[in-house]
């Protein structure tokens, strides 16, 4: 799946901002969403494709346009979002960064937080998997942000052995050992979890 694709899927344009990108792929999930269309199978591959394309734009917008466009919010007092961006280009061209770009990034990972913990509760590993993936990609030296990717991969190892899924369980607990390796309570969670895969075996 290429870029234009993942633009194209998401009914938006290419260049779209960080947040429409957002509002588009919350708009057609929960349209396109399983538990919505329990025996629909092109609902489901639809849902699935739209995941990975919203993964795949997470981590390519760049940090920029989502600075410039929350801080049009912030300078103007009012929320903006769906006021077409016509001069941000312009005005940004001598700023490599916003002077806020931190702080925004900090609520987008605090944002993301909720939403992933909202997935692991309804037991959408896949969708918790693709969320923590793609904002560990975004923010590759943040060690909170890998300790909740690899809590993320060791949930759905153990879910996984409930299901019997015994390889893919494997997989995922080893992922979760190599995301966060110093992370001594995980470590032995995990070594549990084995333990249980071999006594099965």
């Amino acid at each position: 799946m290429d870029l234009g694709d993942c633009y194209r899927l998401l009914g938006l344009r290419s260049g779209a901002s960080f947040a429409d990108i957002k509002a588009s792929y919350r708009r057609l999930a929960q349209q396109y969403h399983p538990d919505i269309n329990p025996d629909d199978n092109k609902a489901k591959d639809k849902f699935i494709a739209l995941t990975e394309a919203y993964k795949l734009l997470l981590t390519l917008v760049l940090p920029e346009e989502t600075g410039t466009h929350s801080s049009r919010v912030s300078t103007s007092g009012r929320d903006e979002d769906k006021t077409p961006v016509t001069t941000v280009t312009s005005q940004q061209a001598g700023k490599p960064k916003p002077p806020n770009l931190s702080e925004i990034e900090e609520r987008l990972k605090w944002k993301t937080y909720e939403q992933l913990q909202r997935f692991l509760q309804e037991r959408r590993f896949p969708q918790a998997i693709a969320l923590a993936e793609a904002l560990a990609d975004r923010m590759s030296t943040d060690a909170e942000v890998r300790q909740w990717l690899a809590i993320a991969y060791q949930i759905w190892g153990r879910a996984l052995i409930s299901e019997n899924q015994l390889l893919k369980a494997r997989i995922y607990l080893k992922k979760a050992l190599k995301t966060d390796p110093h992370n001594k309570s995980l470590w032995d969670e995990v070594q549990r979890d084995f333990l249980r895969l071999e006594q099965i075996f």
